[in-house]
């Protein structure tokens, strides 16, 4: 039985609420840029920027990006758990996508706030 050390989360419940949480969160960001495409009526640059420059934006994707990560990481160390034997496979396809995710993270956070 593969241990539960690598988890976001404590335990199966724990993981599963965190996955429905941030599904909620993906949900309500998608919707709000749907809302946005469909109010605009043309998109420009400087249409975007505006949108992007809100603060109330900001956070969504902010929060959106956390629950993407939070998600995407539950979501593949269940995968490996269940498709790698190999526990020291597994170690190094967890740390390489723990090192991807957190670019991402890094990335995202770099260009939503402009820094």
């Amino acid at each position: 039985m593969v241990t539960n050390a690598a988890t976001v989360g404590r335990s199966g419940v724990h993981d599963f609420i965190l996955l429905r949480a941030s599904a909620v969160i993906l949900a309500v960001f998608v919707f709000y840029m749907l809302g946005f495409f469909l109010i605009t009526p043309e998109i420009t640059y400087d249409v975007w920027l505006g949108f992007f420059s809100g603060l109330c934006t900001k956070i969504l994707t902010v929060l959106a990006l956390f629950a993407l990560l939070i998600h995407a990481w539950i979501g593949v160390w269940q995968v490996l758990s269940d498709y790698v034997n190999s526990s020291f496979l597994r170690g190094v396809l967890q740390f390489f996508f723990a090192v991807t995710l957190l670019s991402y993270l890094v990335v995202g956070l770099l260009t939503v706030w402009g820094v």
